[in-house]
């Protein structure tokens, strides 16, 4: 039974369906305890409370089959009516609770994630400060025109494409291309909205609309994806053709064998698909918690249904298979220089600057246990590097070409293969280039153990799609034993290979960036690491990881997997007790009201084993 949006006179649904419980639970406690004090009205109460119920259901038949969708809420429609129609109140008043029951417990389950997702599309700037003759002021983003000039602060945002003015700057730009180390750029170079400035604030020069740049063509990419998916196919749905033809069936043969309608009201009343309108939602939602305790938000029932079927998976690399931070991957010096002795006066002197580079040799430095001193007087240009003196030396960091401008030496024998993706700083002492500082994203610890366990769990396809180039995102396919690796791809890039697997079976994404997530909304299952990832992301995927770990992949795998197990046996097992159920009572062996009470106690064992999700 799919879930609907029903509401009434603008209630949200969720209280509607309250509301009805309410009213069917109320109904036939009122009715039952008329029956012990032998009243005649009880009939009329299990009627009234019946029929609210069947007027929200009839509602969500009509709106089913306008979209194409037969489902099993025609059953239950079909018991209660019959049960109404043929004086049976009573049966017709157990069939409404445990309908309204089962919408309201899939609902909540749904209504419960999306509260606890509440990130929204974070990096979109909503304000910018714009140079005018007469200073600085700040306007809303849709006012600006191309060729205003804007101050873009450290830590904030750009809000629209545009040109950098000088003298240059550094910008965070992994959230658009995946890049995990910043860029720097020189005046005239185009800045992109959705980066962040990574250094001292800097001069823009706007080329377009906020409208027309950049991330906000991202983000319609989002909505596109989103909204031209087609939705997951739920396990309830697959039983209800034949399920309800089968129903139908049995009760129009034992009207038509018996002459007798209650004979046919008997079987409808037990046929109402109590195994899957109460016990699939129970295992889905105790899924759900599960997921949840160990870190892993799963925001609607489908997606957990979903995940349990994937068979490719296709990683992002930046913040999902790497850290997504710069450190220290090796040290290159001159002879009689010691690596260590190089790294302390370089962090030394970076402590006098708050580049995302000079934190990361300064956060090594101290990983090291090297005792650092304090810089005296330093000059940073934007960009390109810091000089000043340490501990009675002239130290230099920053760029090679920044460095050996004020160095005497070149870097013959330092130089040596630069593996792909590593930022290199230069450092320079009295003088004399002294060595280089590698940096580089690393992968997760717990990203070699992930892909076996992917593969341990059923996955047959695993694809890096990364925003790097196309030799890293090699190297990292090459080390992890993936089955392809793709780099150099833009949002779209990444979008367009989720269609390409998904043609060959259902595929699930994994990223964390900006640039991850129309590819995330267009997946049969998106996974966003929400821990550090953008906010675009986790509001795009349907599965976020809270704990900043890639191996949590896995496990949902395997709670997705070990929910739609335990959901198929409480359905399968629940469906062949009501099918024998039904063959009694077409043979007059089973009343409609023992009938009803029958079905619920097949409610109870479906639903217990269902709970077994939990563990």
């Amino acid at each position: 039974m799919a879930a609907t949006g029903l509401s009434a006179g603008g209630l949200p649904a969720s209280k509607v369906r309250l509301a009805l419980v309410v009213t069917a639970l109320a109904g036939l406690a009122t009715g039952l305890a008329g029956l012990a004090f032998g009243q005649t009205w009880s009939g009329i109460v299990f009627a009234v409370a019946t029929l609210p119920v069947l007027a929200a259901l009839l509602v969500e038949i009509v709106t089913s089959l306008r979209r194409g969708d037969v489902g099993l809420d025609i059953v239950a429609a079909l018991s209660m009516s019959a049960a109404l129609g043929f004086g049976e109140p009573l049966a017709g008043n157990v069939v409404a609770l445990m309908y309204a029951g089962g919408q309201l417990l899939e609902s909540y389950a749904e209504n419960r994630a999306r509260r606890e997702m509440t990130a929204l599309l974070g990096r979109v700037a909503r304000t910018a400060m714009r140079i005018d003759r007469d200073g600085l002021h700040e306007v809303d983003v849709g006012s600006i025109a191309p060729g205003d000039r804007l101050l873009i602060r450290k830590g904030e945002v750009v809000p629209v494409d545009g040109t950098l003015a000088a003298p240059g700057g550094s910008f965070d730009q992994s959230a658009l291309t995946g890049e995990s180390l910043p860029v720097t750029k020189s005046a005239g170079d185009e800045v992109l909205s959705g980066v962040a400035n990574a250094g001292e604030a800097v001069e823009i020069v706007s080329a377009r609309p906020a409208a027309e740049s950049t991330y906000a063509n991202i983000v319609r990419l989002v909505e596109q994806a989103a909204s031209s998916r087609a939705p997951a196919i739920r396990i309830a749905d697959r039983f209800a053709i034949w399920f309800l033809l089968l129903t139908l069936a049995i009760a129009g043969a034992a009207w038509w064998a018996s002459a007798d309608p209650i004979r046919a009201l008997a079987v409808l009343v037990v046929a109402t698909p109590c195994p899957l309108i109460l016990a699939l939602p129970v295992a889905i939602v105790s899924g759900m918690s599960r997921a949840a305790r160990s870190g892993i938000l799963i925001k609607h029932g489908g997606a957990l249904e979903a995940l349990g079927r994937v068979r490719t998976v296709i990683l992002d690399k930046t913040g999902t298979l790497t850290l997504g931070l710069a450190r220290v991957a090796s040290i290159r010096t001159r002879e009689g220089i010691d690596p260590n002795e190089l790294l302390r006066l370089a962090a030394s002197l970076d402590q006098a600057s708050n580049h995302v580079i000079a934190e990361a040799l300064v956060a090594e430095a101290h990983a090291r246990g090297l005792s650092l001193s304090a810089p005296g007087p330093a000059t940073e240009m934007a960009g390109a590097g810091l000089s000043g003196t340490v501990d009675g030396h002239d130290v230099v960091v920053g760029g090679r070409a920044y460095v050996h401008a004020l160095s005497e030496e070149g870097s013959a024998g330092l130089d040596g293969a630069i593996p792909p993706g590593s930022a290199v700083v230069a450092v320079a002492i009295d003088g004399t280039l002294a060595g280089l500082i590698l940096l580089a994203d690393g992968l997760r610890p717990e990203a070699p153990d992930m892909i076996r366990s992917l593969r341990a769990a059923g996955i047959r396809r695993v694809v890096l799609a990364s925003g790097d180039a196309a030799e890293i995102a090699s190297a990292v396919g090459h080390a992890l034993g993936l089955d392809a690796a793709r780099g150099g791809m833009s949002p779209s890039d990444k979008l367009k290979l989720v269609h390409e697997e998904e043609q060959a079976a259902p595929t699930v994404m994994v990223g964390d960036g900006v640039n991850d997530a129309p590819a995330l909304a267009g997946a049969s299952v998106g996974v966003a690491m929400g821990a550090r990832g953008a906010a675009a992301s986790s509001q795009s995927a349907d599965i976020v990881l809270l704990v900043d770990r890639i191996d949590r992949l896995a496990l949902a795998l395997s709670i997705a997997a070990r929910t739609r197990r335990i959901a198929l046996e409480s359905v399968l097992a629940g469906l062949a007790l009501s099918i024998a159920a039904m063959i009694a009572a077409a043979f007059g062996l089973l009343p409609p009201v023992a009938g009803a009470l029958l079905q619920e106690a097949i409610d109870v064992a479906v639903i217990l084993n269902a709970l077994r999700a939990l563990r």
